[in-house]
């Protein structure tokens, strides 16, 4: 009995940009994505939910830790024209696209860079910090990105992430701890929205 024998892959296309357009803090944006990033095909449900219930100021100094392609911070520098957003990630590919969508929808203020965390940011401080944090990750990990981040928060600044729901009550630990204070801004089914304040 002869091998059924498969279709072949379009391996050329698969080595096409997938490009979608959204619309994210009230802004059309288009991205272009490629396999091998994180949710290459559509803005994911915990970005989504983090930015529905996110507060950006006009004059926002942010940074986004993890920033993949660039949503949220593209999103956020849109959002705030007298300010600007840096995207940082560990993985090049994301910062070669995060920079390209930057470029694409025109957005200025913007750029990102190759960085574990913020060890490779030059000292500059902020006033909004962002992360849609890796679920698969160490506990350990998660301190050093918040402890970095007080450090580089102004007084007054603000750290919006978005995790899996069922790491909500480390994150409220973590952030009592590393902060001093800590708001579950939303919690839904499979993510929830946690803030926390740098007060002095």
């Amino acid at each position: 009995m002869p091998k059924k024998t498969r279709p072949p892959l379009d391996i050329d296309g698969l080595r096409e940009d997938i490009v979608f357009n959204d619309t994210l803090l009230g802004h059309e944006l288009e991205f272009h994505t490629t396999w091998g990033l994180f949710s290459p095909k559509a803005i994911d449900s915990g970005t989504r939910l983090l930015l529905d219930h996110l507060e950006v100021r006009p004059d926002d100094r942010a940074v986004d830790l993890g920033c993949g392609y660039g949503p949220l911070g593209l999103a956020i520098a849109k959002s705030a024209p007298q300010g600007n957003c840096l995207m940082l990630d560990k993985d090049f590919v994301a910062i070669e696209y995060a920079n390209t969508n930057a470029r694409v929808n025109r957005i200025d203020n913007a750029n990102a860079m190759l960085s574990d965390g913020l060890r490779h940011v030059p000292e500059q401080t902020f006033s909004l910090a962002v992360s849609n944090l890796p679920a698969k990750t160490s506990k350990e990990h998660y301190y050093l990105f918040f402890h970095d981040l007080y450090e580089r928060l102004e007084t007054g600044g603000r750290l919006y992430v978005v995790v899996i729901t069922g790491l909500r009550q480390f994150i409220a630990r973590a952030f009592g701890e590393v902060f001093g204070n800590h708001q579950k801004v939303k919690q839904g089914r499979q993510y929830t929205v946690a803030m926390a304040e740098r007060l002095l």
